[in-house]
């Protein structure tokens, strides 16, 4: 905000809005007091009747209008942070776009140019194999990429179509991590259920892996370490199952607790990463927890301390 202009801006046209209205309301109280006082003078002086010039409902007058202009502040005001929010969610979608037209456009370009290697240049088999490799890699970034947009748009639609199913949650995480091994092969994943019990919960399957997958992707890839690694522990306390997944990655200050699980919202990035991200993996998370009719916590003691997300159940005691 330019010196110039800092009038225009919608917090200055906001402060003065309201300090005119209370300027205003104040006068006019004063002027009001001013003239019965002048009024109930001139009734003395000349003895007239008071009942037929003073009007007796002053400061009933008084409290009707200061309570309209209160109505009026409470209306600006809800207004004002109304118009800030929608800014802030204009904010949020336009670096979104940003970052998502990054996240397409990187692995694409990557791919173009093995392509283009590939057809001026005879290469050894063992450089055609280890290019192959990164545009798988650049692939799978590229689908992932797509997945998650996709996938927000059916959750908010409501337009998934696989039904709840009861299983065991110990079970489902393990099936999980068995199917998806090839992702976290550098990365050392620990799994614990101290009760050694079945906790049979309803939910749906695609969606559960869903939240598996981004909470596990977060993990790795907000994480400097040489060796990322994941703790995931099942307790059951009290009417809740809380499922911790604890990683040693770049982690986040508290400031940013109630912050992350918004929409387009990213916490940092790590010194490793070559892309951005969408800000989409935690708001998936949490919504869906909440159509398991549960929720997710986050707990990081600060910036290179890791982080805890914690998924909460309800279950029977």
């Amino acid at each position: 905000m330019t010196q110039s202009k800092w009038f225009l801006h919608p917090i200055s046209i906001f402060v003065f809005s309201i300090i005119a209205l209370g300027t205003s309301l104040f006068l006019y109280i004063y002027w009001y007091i001013e003239a019965s006082e002048g009024l109930r003078i001139l009734v003395e002086k000349f003895d007239l009747d008071a009942n037929q010039i003073l009007t007796a409902q002053t400061w009933v007058v008084i409290m009707v209008i200061s309570i309209l202009v209160s109505i009026i502040l409470i209306g600006i005001f809800t207004i004002f942070v109304y118009s800030q929010k929608v800014l802030q969610l204009y904010r949020l979608q336009n670096n979104f776009i940003n970052n998502f037209t990054h996240e397409l456009k990187t692995p694409v370009t990557s791919l173009k140019l093995y392509l283009q290697t590939f057809g001026k240049y005879e290469l050894p088999r063992h450089d055609q194999l280890k290019y192959m490799q990164y545009m798988l890699l650049d692939v799978t970034r590229l689908s992932e990429t797509i997945d998650r947009i996709l996938n927000l748009a059916k959750i908010e639609s409501r337009s998934y179509d696989d039904e709840l199913v009861e299983i065991d949650l110990v079970e489902a995480i393990e099936i999980f991590l068995k199917e998806n091994k090839y992702l976290f092969q550098n990365c050392r994943i620990q799994m614990h259920n101290p009760t050694g019990r079945k906790f049979l919960y309803r939910i749906n399957l695609s969606l559960f892996d869903m939240l598996l997958m981004n909470l596990m992707i977060n993990a790795v890839k907000y994480n400097d370490s040489k060796i990322p690694t994941i703790d995931i522990s099942i307790v059951p306390i009290k009417n809740e199952l809380h499922i911790c997944f604890k990683d040693n990655g770049i982690g986040f200050e508290k400031g940013e607790i109630k912050k992350i699980f918004r929409k387009f919202y990213q916490i940092g990035r790590s010194r490793n990463m070559t892309a951005k991200g969408t800000g989409l993996g935690l708001y998936l998370v949490q919504t869906i927890a909440r159509i398991h009719k549960g929720k997710v916590s986050a707990q990081s003691n600060g910036s290179g301390k890791g982080s805890t997300f914690t998924l909460m159940l309800p279950i029977k005691a």
